[in-house]
């Protein structure tokens, strides 16, 4: 039962994430993991988080694996101190050490006002950067801690697009940013960008254990809408058949049903299979598979052990 003292967020404020989910998430792992693959990682928030002598990262979105690879090159001392110059040179406001009265505002009414110039001055450079620019990920970093809710948005033609936010570099994101370089010094972790199956279970054994959070099917998030579809689903499951068949411990996050939809696919094969299904909701207390579950969205952990 992995029970850490205490649960770090990750300093990205990502579509999905499942911080608020981890005190019911992880007392269902593994006691013992040697490596701990979290399949479709996000911000991270359970692969920092879970106890295991190595961890693997992937995620098939390159920028988000690209940001994670930056920090892990780089110390702490060493972003702030970059983030710090770019602050400065865009005119960005600094509420930790000027306060909100200095721009003119409060902190119900945030900083947008204030910021909008130079955040989109910003935005407009680092949209003219290509990943291999020295500055992409650090002006990409800087974009999210002053975009509308830290979040990561990108248009069809691959430009940062989120407007600008009510905050800045304040010290709640330094705390979490702060944090995320203390575990990258603690835990050996790989940061990897690729699809699923390219994970090999023949690189895997019995000790390990791969936690799948992929995009789901019946909800509409933005991430998913184009690149997440019934064939996708169909081959996850199939790639989660074979561990099993391999013996190799697993837990999918998924939801089975929402606002009077069911992922039939699913479904199916959750009737099909031996698996565990544990119900989450909104207490974050684990229940059987047979208890009803009486809020909207029935979002489960479905494991092999």
């Amino acid at each position: 039962m992995q029970v850490p003292i205490k649960k770090f967020a990750s300093p990205l404020n990502y579509t999905g994430g499942k911080y608020k989910l981890l005190s019911q998430l992880l007392p269902i792992f593994p006691d013992s993991v040697n490596t701990f693959v979290d399949l479709f990682c996000g911000g991270c928030n359970v692969a920092i988080n879970v106890n295991a002598a190595n961890v693997i990262c992937n995620d098939i979105d390159s920028r988000l694996i690209g940001l994670f690879s930056f920090f892990k090159a780089n110390t702490y001392d060493f972003i702030i101190s970059r983030m710090q110059d770019v602050i400065k040179d865009f005119k960005l406001s600094d509420s930790k050490k000027n306060g909100y009265a200095f721009y003119n505002c409060t902190s119900s009414n945030g900083l947008s006002s204030f910021n909008r110039y130079g955040y989109l001055q910003l935005r407009e450079e680092f949209n003219s950067l290509s990943p291999e620019s020295e500055n992409y990920y650090l002006y990409l970093y800087v974009l999210i801690v002053f975009s509308f809710n830290n979040q990561i948005r990108f248009n069809g033609d691959g430009k940062f697009n989120l407007p600008v936010g009510k905050r800045d570099f304040n010290i709640k994101m330094q705390n979490k940013l702060k944090s995320f370089f203390m575990i990258l010094d603690r835990k050996s972790i790989v940061f990897t960008s690729k699809d699923f199956e390219r994970i090999k279970s023949e690189v895997l054994t019995e000790n390990d254990f791969v936690y799948v959070d992929p995009p789901y099917l019946i909800t509409c998030a933005t991430y998913n809408e184009k690149s997440w579809n019934e064939e996708e689903e169909k081959r996850l499951l199939s790639y989660l058949d074979n561990l099993n068949l391999k013996k190799i411990r697993f837990a999918l996050s998924n939801v089975l049903s929402t606002d009077g939809k069911t992922n039939e696919i699913l479904k199916f094969w959750l009737d099909k299979n031996n698996y565990m299904c544990y119900h989450l909701d909104f207490s974050y207390k684990n229940s059987s598979y047979h208890k009803k579950n009486i809020s909207k969205t029935d979002e489960v952990l479905i494991t092999n052990y």
